[in-house]
C-alpha cells in the first residue's frame, strides 16, 4: 500500500498554560510516564515543564500519527486535571 499523504513529516510545539505553577507541576508529573513509555513507531513526543506551562514537542512521520499523538496528549492532560479536581 502506498501512502497517499503529501506530508513527509509533521512537527509541532504545543504550549499548554495552567492557572499556576503548582497545577502545571501536578499535571506534568502525572503524565510524564505516559510520554516516556508511549509506543513511538511513527511519532515521538517530548514533554517539558516551564513554570506554569507544559511544552509538548511532537515529531510525526505523517498527519495520521501526528493527530493520534495530539489526541493522546490532550487525553492524558484532561484525565490528570479531572483526577486532580476529584482529589481536591
Amino acid at each position: 500500500m502506498i501512502d497517499q499523504s503529501p506530508l513527509e513529516s509533521v512537527k509541532s510545539d504545543i504550549c499548554v498554560e495552567f492557572d499556576d505553577e503548582i497545577q502545571s507541576k501536578i499535571v506534568y508529573e502525572s503524565i510524564l510516564l505516559e510520554f516516556e513509555t508511549a509506543p513511538d513507531f511513527r511519532s515521538s513526543m517530548t514533554l517539558e515543564l516551564d513554570g506554569s506551562k507544559i511544552l509538548i514537542k511532537i515529531d510525526a512521520e505523517d498527519s495520521t500519527s501526528f493527530r493520534a499523538s495530539v489526541n493522546s496528549a490532550i487525553k492524558w492532560i484532561n484525565l490528570a486535571l479531572k483526577i486532580n479536581n476529584l482529589t481536591n
